[in-house]
This record gives structure tokens, sequence and C-alpha cells, in this order.
């Protein structure tokens, strides 16, 4: 049992919700806390930069933490990467990264000797072991006031409990596109070697990175994100609500079985969804909300209005 959030600002207005994007996918882990307080994680899609990579890596604590920031920056340096501006929160190092090259090749030789989780103009991951309410305020989760986002609490139940096993995760290779994800892919080693065979690369065994390189392939052969979430319905077996990410969207899909809860509040402004209707009472308490529950074996997409 896991939990996940998701929310779009359709325009830059935010009339509806006094707090920022940040503090919102927070409040909605908390709300649905109890399906996942095993560790907690956030995908958010920042201001995007002319010719500028968002990294985020993964790094260990004290004196190894200062090994795995200089290797990653001998790495950088290897494949020409410029480090414009970098920060260190918690077990997270950050980098700005001018590179004009390959992306895709960029990030898989990166992934070969450092531990990368996110990679994309906009887009930055940050997970941890804890609880949201105690992560949030340690990577400044709040400041983010960006248009949209994922967020995800997790209850360990087939690896253990560690930062890199944590969600959201991305499409590696491919920049911008992130999933969370409430269940189990039972094709999932299938559906890797089928994806391998083609050339792409993970990172985990995680069934969630699944998801988002299974999707990510599907854009980079000429398909539409919808195309790709419909498909998804077909091709991915098990249990499973999942929500994905990309620069400027957010998309859903649910399993015929209908197992794994999601509950979807839309108005003028946003669309917000959650595993719970808790979650999406965080937003608007005390307000009696029109929500409503994706029916089994549909997908939805929502982008930011031009």
């Amino acid at each position: 049992m896991c939990a996940i959030a998701g929310i779009l600002f359709k325009r830059s207005e935010k009339s509806n919700i006094k707090m920022t994007t940040g503090r919102a996918l927070t409040e909605m882990l908390d709300g649905t806390l109890h399906r996942g307080p095993d560790s907690a994680g956030w995908a958010l899609y920042k201001d995007a930069e002319e010719d500028r990579i968002r990294l985020r890596f993964l790094i260990g604590e004290n004196g190894e933490a200062r090994n795995d920031i200089e290797k990653i920056k001998a790495e950088l340096q290897r494949l020409r990467g410029e480090i414009v501006e970098e920060e260190t929160l918690g077990c997270s190092y950050g980098v700005k990264v001018l590179y004009r090259g390959d992306v895709q090749q960029f990030s898989h030789e990166l992934g070969k000797n450092t531990q990368l989780v996110s990679l994309g103009s906009r887009l930055e991951i940050i997970k941890d072991v804890g609880q949201p309410y105690d992560l949030a305020p340690k990577y400044r989760i709040h400041e983010f006031d960006g248009d949209h986002g994922l967020a995800h609490v997790r209850l360990a139940t087939e690896s253990g409990v560690h930062p890199d096993t944590s969600h959201p995760f991305w499409a590696c290779g491919f920049a911008d596109v992130a999933t969370v994800h409430n269940g189990q892919l039972t094709n999932y080693w299938i559906m890797r070697r089928r994806l391998e065979r083609k050339g792409m690369a993970f990172q985990t065994e995680n069934d969630t990175e699944l998801i988002a390189v299974y999707l990510a392939y599907q854009m980079s052969q000429g398909a539409t994100l919808e195309d790709a979430l419909k498909t998804s319905l077909d091709e991915l077996d098990g249990t499973f609500s999942y929500l994905v990410a990309t620069r400027d969207s957010i998309g859903y899909a649910k399993d015929k079985l209908a197992a794994k809860p999601m509950v979807k509040y839309e108005d003028d402004e946003l669309i917000a969804i959650s595993s719970e209707e808790v979650g999406l009472n965080r937003l608007f308490p005390g307000r009696a909300l029109d929500t409503t529950e994706p029916p089994p074996f549909t997908y939805g997409l929502w982008s930011r209005e031009a």
C-alpha cells in the first residue's frame, strides 16, 4: 500500500489554493500518510533555462557525500558538462549544467558511475527515507511554486527502505519524464527485457521506473503521451494506478481491476489527484469537494494552457 499525488495548475492563477505547489503536494501526502510511512518523494517541475539541464543525484553521508560529489564532478567534466550552479540538500546533490549534446547518451554515461535520479530542463526529483512533514523543510519543498508536480509516500513491501527505492522515478535517458505508482506489475521482467532489446536503460529493478521508461520510449517513437497512456493499459499487466508527468502535462492510467484507489478533483484552475479523498481535502480545508474516481481501465491527460 502506497499513496500517490499530483497537481497541475492550468494557468498561472492560483486563487483557489492559498499555498505553494510544494506545500500542496506535501499536504496531500500527509493526508494519506497511513498508506506509506516509510519514505517520501516529489517530482518538481521548475522554470527551464536555455541550454541548461537540471540533474539530481543521490549521495551518501558525511565523508562519503564529499567523495560522491567529487566523483560526480569528475564524470561531468569527462562528459563536457559545465556546472553553472550546485547545491547539496540531505542525501541529494543538484546541479545545473550547461550542455548542448545528446542528452540520452549523456545521461546513460552518467548513470553508469553515479546515482542519477532525475534529468531535465524542468524536472528535479527529491526523495528520501522519512515522512513528508519531516523531509519537506530539509529539502525546501515548500519554496517550490511551479505549475505542476507529483509526489509519493511508500510502504516498503518488496525492497528495503532506502532513498534509491523511494518514488518518484525518472525515465532514464529521457528528459522531464517522471512517474509515481501504487500497485505491482506482474510482467515487469518481460517488459524490461523487451525495452532493453530496444536500447533502453534501467537504473533499478522497480516497476515504477519501468512505467516511466515505457512511456518515454513510446513517445520517442512518435506516439503522443495520450497514445502511450492508452497502450499501457493493454501492455502492462497487474494491479496499478499511476501518474506520469512531463515538462507541461500530467496524466494517469488505471488497470481493469481497479484495486488501487485514485480520486480526482478538477476546476477551472487546476487538476489534483490523490489516492484518497482525504488528500484532496487538505487543499481546501472545510470545503465539500465534488470529486470523482476514475473508472477501471481508463486514462486521462491534462496540459498547461498556452
